[in-house]
């Protein structure tokens, strides 16, 4: 039976999955092994796709070592793709140190990301980020990899003041560290603390990327916002914002992001953070919701609020203590060479897609 990729997933999925593969510079991983934290996850699963699609296009030979928690849950993702000899699953948290076998590559993703896990399990949150970060790296540095790619995020940011636009990786702003609801944002500051660390004191190869908001075709039943839009589309559903949706953030389509990681482990500097963004999908939640409709006119969805003063256009009013919106500059990433491809209104469509195809 044919297990490649491209018989082995969606039609829409695939063309995602061969735009990550065709990243520039991709041709260093050929012949090695890499180990993917969190690979059932979200930007996970693309990035482990990317890699197998690379050996069925031009024979890299990549070995790619997932590791999810949930054997089950992974098998159900990934289907035929583990009939592949070129893929093996790793089931363990990673939170305990790392069993696999060696790898010349490593790429944590393994992270909590919802707000309603912050809540519930901010031990796990933090642990994920923390003692899972302190796993990679010592199994890292056991088999002499080559690099390690840490997926920070955004977060790590806090409140950043000021009278400016952007937040570059120069900034560094308020997070109250004894609240339980930081855990995900203190426990990404610390990986990358701990990158610095590893670098420092065993000369390691560890790079550090920062993601914006991805976004692509999560669960219907993801709470996060951007997600909630998507599903409102697939189920036919006027889009119901709960605020004035003023929120500016920094929005990157999965692939995009994907091609970043990928960028950011080959090319980038040891221990210097990278903004991973896309000022064409740089939108207020507000805007999210509206540009949601517009890609779908067909469809005579329209843009609902809870309450109905929320309605009238928000206002920005610029201060010395005006919070910086939640917008990367990703200059450094730029200069590397990273070119991002999918703007807002073409990863909604694709996102949109890959729920709906059968």
């Amino acid at each position: 039976m044919d297990y490649k990729v491209e018989s082995c997933v969606k039609k829409t999925v695939y063309s995602d999955v061969l735009e990550i593969a065709s990243t520039g510079g991709l041709e260093q991983l050929k012949n090695s092994s890499v180990l993917i934290t969190g690979a059932g996850g979200f930007i996970g699963y693309y990035l482990t796709a990317a890699l197998l699609l690379r050996n069925d296009l031009y024979g890299d030979n990549i070995n790619v070592i997932a590791l999810v928690r949930n054997a089950e849950k992974a098998r159900s993702k990934f289907g035929n793709l583990l009939e592949r000899g070129d893929l093996a699953l790793c089931v363990q948290d990673v939170t305990e140190p790392i069993s696999a076998d060696r790898a010349d590559y490593v790429i944590h993703a393994a992270s909590q990301a919802s707000n309603i896990q912050f809540e519930t399990d901010p031990v796990g949150t933090i642990n994920a980020n923390l003692t899972g970060t302190a796993n990679v790296l010592d199994f890292a540095k056991a088999c002499g990899s080559k690099a390690v790619l840490i997926v920070s995020s955004l977060k790590v940011y806090g409140i950043v003041y000021g009278d400016r636009e952007k937040i570059t990786e120069d900034d560094n702003g308020y997070i109250d560290f004894t609240s339980y609801k930081n855990c995900y944002a203190m426990g990404k500051r610390a990986g990358e603390t701990l990158a610095a660390s590893y670098c420092s004191e065993y000369g390691m190869h560890v790079k550090i990327a920062r993601p914006s908001y991805i976004y692509g075709a999560s669960s219907l039943d993801d709470d996060r916002v951007w997600a909630q839009f998507i599903a409102n589309i697939v189920r036919g559903q006027d889009i119901l914002l709960k605020s004035n949706g003023a929120a500016n953030r920094s929005f990157c389509y999965v692939t995009d992001t994907a091609s970043a990681l990928l960028y950011i482990l080959l090319h980038g500097k040891d221990a210097v953070p990278y903004n991973i963004s896309y000022e064409k999908s740089d939108v207020t939640i507000r805007g999210f919701a509206k540009a949601a409709c517009e890609v779908f006119p067909e469809r005579n969805m329209k843009l609902v609020f809870a309450n109905p003063e929320d309605e009238k256009e928000p206002e920005t009013l610029k201060t010395p203590l005006t919070q910086v919106p939640e917008i990367l500059d990703s200059g450094r990433l730029r200069a590397l060479g990273w070119v991002p491809k999918v703007d807002l209104k073409d990863g909604i469509r694709r996102a949109v897609a890959v729920l709906e195809e059968k």
